[in-house]
């Protein structure tokens, strides 16, 4: 039986371009394909005339000798239907689902983002009050400085890989489908080292402690994040350095609680202050003292509020207050005649 004219199995001119051929082909691969069309034993051949016919015509070279030959010019398996079905389905598959899948046949590059790195930052409750200046000392990656981070040694370059030609993936075929892996000998680079620096043993990166000062800010709270762009892990194969996330832990304070911008303490008042009134000095956090006013009675537990003294607000100017608890003071030796007042004073209280 004879081959239907190739341009009218694909339903084009002679004159058609390869832009509108492979529309053309596309249109009809997906229309005949078997998998969509189970229930119709003709798909099948249908596909393979389709697969067959732009095999020939896609090709520059045979489609010319196809114009002046006709099917002659491939009798005897000179390029027919024997690889067509199987690399068109291979054309078909990228076109249709390359995209989905990551890019198709597009040669994947070597390059790779270095890690980030996590930093755990204890700072005391005066340096986040006041602001400092912390220094540290990160373990991590950096670009080998014998291969400029190549992994190859000097004088040798990685060589692309031959079994992948670079793309960094292998392709079989398994009925109509198309399996992608990661290519066995470059393990997914695209490229091979034959000759690997002896520094960093091929990998591009050495292992390094780093030095870095971090500025804390004033009014840094518990869990803050501050991030230091480009001191992570160095890249792989000239890609970018990772970045650098300091987690700040804020200490606990013999003297002090934080909530928010709010401080929280507790000062002693003398018996004596509590009962008549009076004024007492408390210290403030990042030094220097303020002075309450105490009124007669003060009890135990009461607060007092001393505006603008607690904590600053990071990042806004604002500064909170300072709640300072009394704590009465209760003698614990008296003289015979600091007892002889003190009863006095409860037989008068008791007379009211």
């Amino acid at each position: 039986m004879s081959k239907s004219c190739f341009y009218q199995t694909l339903g084009v001119e002679k004159t058609v371009d390869s832009v509108s051929l492979k529309k053309a082909y596309r249109k009809l691969a997906m229309e005949h394909h078997p998998d969509r069309n189970q229930d119709c034993p003709e798909s099948e051949h249908r596909f393979k005339e389709v697969s067959e016919a732009y095999d020939i015509l896609k090709d520059d070279d045979k489609r010319a000798a196809y114009d002046r030959y006709g099917h002659a010019a491939f009798e005897g398996g000179g390029g027919g239907q024997g690889g067509g079905f199987n690399s068109n389905f291979a054309d078909v598959f990228d076109d249709f689902f390359g995209d989905f899948m990551g890019g198709g046949r597009r040669r994947q590059s070597s390059a790779q983002r270095g890690s980030d790195l996590r930093y755990n930052l204890e700072v005391s409750l005066e340096e986040a009050f006041s602001g400092s200046e912390a220094s540290l000392e990160v373990p991590s990656t950096h670009t080998c400085g014998s291969c400029d981070g190549s992994g190859a040694e000097e004088g040798s370059k990685p060589q692309v890989c031959g079994t992948c030609g670079g793309a960094g993936k292998q392709r079989t075929q398994q009925g109509f489908f198309v399996v992608e892996r990661t290519c066995s000998t470059c393990g997914g680079e695209g490229q091979v080292i034959s000759d690997p620096c002896k520094e960093c043993h091929g990998v591009g990166r050495v292992e390094k402690a780093k030095k870095l000062s971090v500025k804390i800010p004033v009014g840094v709270e518990d869990g803050t994040r501050i991030r230091l762009t480009g001191e992570g892990d160095a890249g792989l194969r000239g890609g970018p350095p990772g970045d650098l996330y300091i987690f700040i832990n804020i200490l606990p304070h013999e003297s002090f609680d934080r909530k928010g911008t709010t401080l929280y303490c507790k000062a002693d008042i003398p018996l004596t202050t509590a009962i008549l009134g009076g004024k007492v000095s408390v210290e403030k956090l990042g030094g220097g003292s303020a002075d309450i006013k105490i009124p007669e009675g003060t009890q135990p537990g009461q607060s007092f509020r001393l505006k603008k003294k607690g904590m600053p607000q990071l990042n806004t100017g604002f500064i909170g207050d300072m709640v300072v608890e009394a704590k009465i003071e209760i003698p614990t030796s008296l003289s015979k005649a600091e007892k002889d007042l003190v009863k006095k004073l409860a037989k008068e209280h008791d007379k009211k």
